[in-house]
Parts: C-alpha cells; sequence; structure tokens
C-alpha cells in the first residue's frame, strides 16, 4: 500500500472574513502568502477573493452614477415596467400566431 497523505478540510471565509483580508491586501498591510498563512487557506484562495473583489468594486462603480440615487422603490417600478413590456410583447406575438393559424381553415 502506499502512503497517501491526508486530504485538508477545505476552509471556507465568511464574507466579513474576506472584506478584512482584502482591505489589508489593498493597504499593502500583508502579502498574498501571509493572507494565506493567517487565514488557512491556500494562495489561490486569495488571489481568486482579490480578483472577485476587483471585479465586484468595479460593476459596482460602472454601476454608480453622480448625482441624485434612485430609491429601491424606482429600480423595482422600472423592473415591473420591463416586465410588463415584455408580456405585452409575448401576448401580440401569441395574438398574431393565433390569428394566422385560425386564418388558415377559411382558406382549405
Amino acid at each position: 500500500m502506499s502512503y497517501q497523505p491526508a486530504k485538508k478540510r477545505k476552509r471556507f471565509l465568511a464574507p466579513q472574513e474576506k472584506y478584512e483580508i482584502w482591505m489589508q491586501l489593498v493597504r499593502g498591510e500583508i502579502t498574498v502568502a501571509e493572507a494565506a498563512g493567517s487565514a488557512g487557506v491556500d494562495r489561490s484562495t486569495i488571489a481568486k477573493l482579490r480578483e472577485v473583489a476587483r471585479q465586484g468594486a468595479l460593476d459596482a462603480l460602472a454601476a454608480s452614477r453622480p448625482g441624485r440615487r434612485d430609491s429601491v422603490r424606482d429600480v423595482e417600478l422600472e423592473q415591473a415596467r420591463a416586465e410588463a413590456e415584455r408580456l405585452r410583447a409575448a401576448l401580440a406575438e401569441m395574438a398574431v400566431r393565433l390569428t394566422l393559424l385560425e386564418g388558415k381553415g377559411h382558406w382549405g
């Protein structure tokens, strides 16, 4: 029998832990290797955390607009209007199909 090392149990970081690690990395207080060692995870986990945080920040900044902020209610209203428009278009398409199908019977 060959010896196989025991598998290391996967450790999941809480969102607050991830944020703290990311902030320490941004401030230059620790390196990726130090963060991985202190958190008990692989360096690739920290590298992925850093990339996800960076992309999330870029996405949030791209979505933000200067000036008055839209309220949650405005956003929900826009979503409801978009859904109503989608349903209107689908209903119109079904009405056209039904008209065409019913119309074929008169030609035969």
